[in-house]
């Protein structure tokens, strides 16, 4: 199989190219060469920028399929589906949970909940956009691709690589031990899926050359949030004790932490029967565990610093004494 990646260098896409290397892909690399160059020193790598919308490097081959890792807005996916033109037989696009509605949402939703209206008139990504902007890309793919089209919409996604520093916070964090401040409710529920078994979904999808819209949430066994940290310290080999504390004060877009539950609840049923593994969520807290302290746990962006932790739960304390 012959298979182009546009972006692969960075998280998800990093895994789905290891997954498609593993069974034997031939993997070409589409993007600006700046984020980890070094890595996969002996793919072939086109040298493009969706941002400046120089696709001219997509003018020239083909392949079987296009995994589509990087396009955000219509413009990137239009000007890469007009280069591409009917040289690729299936076009993946990555899309995002952020597409759905979430009014009148009950748990266990599938694929076929409605979507937010479409967004065109602009390209700045924000909480409004984000999702309206990917439901363009997934509607100008399918019109585009038609049966060649496939949708595939993660949740929030964990595993080694991630640059979001969502899971990472709460790996760290629980791998410390002790009592942990969490400004929400220890019993809502959370949805990770593990970046591998995303690959591995992706992979299976192009190789059976599946169409349609497939939900890439995990773990197997539903979870809470309470649950998630209590499951990172087991992989640390820590105990903890969670202290809920008010949310006001804390960090904006605190560490999965949603006050909307049922996008939290949504089901894996159609991915599943694709073929979307489920790697036990102590694994990936472990193997996240041990690249993180491996790359020198730098600061994250998301969630307390340990002085401010420090701080709430001393506040916490004082307030249960008065």
């Amino acid at each position: 199989m012959h298979l182009l990646v546009l972006g692969g260098t960075s998280f998800v896409g990093r895994a789905i190219v290891e997954d498609a290397l593993r069974t034997g892909a031939e993997v070409t690399l589409f993007g600006r060469g700046r984020t980890n160059p070094d890595l996969f020193p002996r793919l072939t790598r086109l040298i493009g920028d969706r941002d400046t919308g120089d696709h001219t490097a997509l003018r020239a081959g083909a392949w079987d399929a296009v995994v589509d890792v990087s396009g955000y807005v219509p413009r990137h996916v239009g000007q890469a589906m007009d280069a591409l033109g009917d040289r690729v037989g299936r076009y993946l696009f990555i899309s995002s949970h952020a597409v759905y509605e979430r009014t009148g949402l009950a748990p266990g939703s599938d694929e076929d909940t409605p979507r937010r209206p479409p967004v065109r008139h602009t390209e700045e990504l924000s909480e409004a956009t984000y999702g309206p902007l990917k439901v363009a890309c997934e509607d100008d793919v399918t019109a585009r691709y038609g049966a060649r089209a496939t949708i595939v919409r993660p949740g929030k996604v964990a595993g080694p690589h991630d640059s979001m520093d969502t899971f990472t916070y709460w790996v760290r964090r629980a791998a410390r031990g002790g009592r942990v401040a969490l400004p929400g409710d220890p019993e809502q529920p959370v949805q990770v899926v593990d970046s591998r078994d995303l690959a591995r979904l992706v992979v299976r999808l192009i190789t059976d050359d599946r169409p349609g819209a497939f939900q890439a949430v995990g773990p197997a066994e539903p979870t809470t949030l309470g649950g998630l940290i209590r499951t990172c310290a087991r992989a640390a080999g820590t105990e903890v004790e969670i202290v809920p504390v008010p949310p006001e004060g804390a960090p904006p877009m605190f560490p999965l932490v949603r006050p909307d539950r049922p996008t939290q609840q949504r089901s894996a049923a159609r991915a599943r029967r694709a073929g979307l593994p489920a790697t036990p969520l102590e694994v990936t807290a472990a193997d996240v565990l041990a690249w993180d302290r491996a790359r020198g746990e730098p600061p994250l962006r998301l969630g307390y610093t340990p002085e401010e932790e420090r701080a709430v739960l001393a506040s916490q304390a004082s307030d249960s004494v008065t």
